[in-house]
């Protein structure tokens, strides 16, 4: 069996920027009794809080736990009272203005700006820029209506592409958008899972509802990680089962 298993948050472990349900919190306490775990999104870290490890039950063994937000350009790890910051992989003014105007430019020319958004649709993460179609308080229905099959946002990633060389652009979420820096994503984060915890690549188990082309899990598959494709929280409760029954 695996000796670290790896989820992406949004559409894998919760509904896009939705606290894990009470049988999610129940199950993934008891996969950390069992096996190392890691959390890769393109979400901040003050999500990873609210969305997971405030509804996990009290006494979880969140040092088997580690956080890696914005795709991997930050590495978290439980020290015992609090989150311990490794690295982060920041942006320059410079960078982030760069960004910010060519993704306006690309929304623009796309044909596919919102109407109507629920706060900032471009939040700057520090070491990620991401854009969120409806902003960033957007409700989950109109989320899960705006782009199911990820076309629109494809459309603005080909516009984005030659636009920011320099940079890696992938589709998160349901209406996202995460630009890094180059080769700063969640692959990145695989092979730092791998030089931190010491453990191969190999040995890693990858789960994530974007692992096709494009789709910020996918980079999770170059690494030549184990994966598996959920369609959605239910889903990935199931893999989680099947886990934690491989492993007693």
């Amino acid at each position: 069996m695996k000796k670290l298993i790896v989820f992406d948050l949004d559409g894998t472990l919760a509904a896009s920027k939705a606290a894990i349900d009470p049988e999610m919190a129940t199950l993934f306490a008891a996969l950390l009794d069992v096996v190392r775990v890691a959390i890769i999104s393109g979400g901040a870290l003050p999500q990873f809080k609210t969305q997971v490890i405030a509804h996990l039950p009290a006494g979880a063994t969140l040092a088997n736990l580690s956080l890696l937000p914005t795709c991997g350009t930050r590495f978290l790890v439980y020290d015992g009272g609090d989150w311990k910051l490794l690295y982060a992989e920041n942006f320059t003014a410079e960078e982030k203005k760069k960004i910010i105007d060519a993704l306006n430019d690309a929304v623009d020319r796309s044909g596919f700006k919102a109407e109507k958004t629920w706060g900032e649709a471009i939040e700057d993460r520090e070491s990620q820029i991401t854009y969120s179609a409806l902003g960033q308080a957007a409700p989950l229905d109109a989320k899960e209506k705006w782009d199911p099959d990820f076309s629109k946002r494809k459309k603005i990633k080909s516009l984005l592409d030659p636009m920011l060389p320099d940079f890696a652009v992938n589709l998160g979420g349901s209406t996202s958008i995460d630009i890094t820096k180059p080769g700063i994503d969640k692959a990145y984060g695989i092979r730092k899972l791998r030089d931190v915890l010491k453990i191969e690549i190999a040995e890693m188990l990858y789960v994530g509802d974007a692992l096709f082309p494009g789709g910020n899990d996918y980079p999770a598959r170059t690494t030549g990680a184990t994966c598996i494709q959920v369609r959605d929280p239910n889903e990935t409760k199931r893999v989680i089962e099947a886990i934690i029954g491989c492993m007693q």
